[in-house]
């Protein structure tokens, strides 16, 4: 955390409510999903310099070689995982902390569970969370390949950054029925959405092209 003042919520109101009336108006995002966007400060998550862009549509970087997600892909992110009040989630990549702050709002933060694998951007990620008024947020420092069995079972999974599938520890952390979605592939990569089934395999859906960086760990 700097020692700079945040800066004021209501310097950005008009344009985050500029972003989820856009969002709202895309066919793979719901309404609650973008009062979601609309309640995040996103600028309370970005790195100062980047702040007067912290509602356009687009990926920023924050530093670390990582990124965080644009706002239109951490909806439809939300949106496919079909998120209800008081899921347990598990994040795999907390990046700056903004994907979990949406998903606390859809679910209740302290049901949201995310693990980093770079130990700076967790701590960063928990101050930004608890700057935000998303405290009860959980975040570790870890390799998101291993999930964070303590809490599981949970309803849905999601991961930030791209895996060349859905890490086995995740997927049986997620409960028979659960969902998961995440970036899929390596040079060419896809959005997938899965359902878990009673035997423990998934149900996967294409949901189109998309671009993350790369999953740590796992060795």
């Amino acid at each position: 955390m700097t020692d700079e003042e945040p800066d004021s919520d209501d310097e950005f109101a008009s344009e985050r409510d500029d972003l989820a009336d856009a969002l709202a108006k895309r066919p793979n995002v719901s309404e609650r999903v973008a009062d979601a966007i609309r309640a995040v400060p996103r600028h309370e998550f970005v790195p100062a310099d980047q702040r007067d862009a912290a509602y356009d549509d687009r990926p920023l970087p924050i530093g670390e070689g990582q990124t965080v997600s644009a706002p239109h892909v951490v909806a439809i992110m939300a949106d496919e995982l079909d998120l209800r009040e008081d899921d347990r989630v598990l994040e795999v990549g907390t990046g700056c902390g903004y994907h979990a702050a949406v998903t606390a709002e859809l679910v209740g933060a302290e049901h949201v569970y995310s693990i980093e694998y770079v130990e700076a951007l967790a701590e960063r990620a928990r101050e930004n969370l608890a700057r935000a008024g998303y405290g009860d947020v959980s975040v570790r420092h870890g390799d998101g390949h291993d999930g964070w069995p303590e809490h599981a079972p949970y309803d849905a999974a999601y991961l930030t950054c791209a895996a060349p599938e859905f890490p086995d520890a995740v997927v049986k952390q997620v409960r028979n029925g659960g969902r998961l979605v995440g970036p899929i592939g390596d040079a060419s990569q896809r959005l997938v959405r899965a359902e878990k089934n009673e035997d423990g395999g998934l149900v996967e859906s294409d949901e189109g092209p998309v671009r993350f960086v790369r999953m740590q760990g796992g060795e």
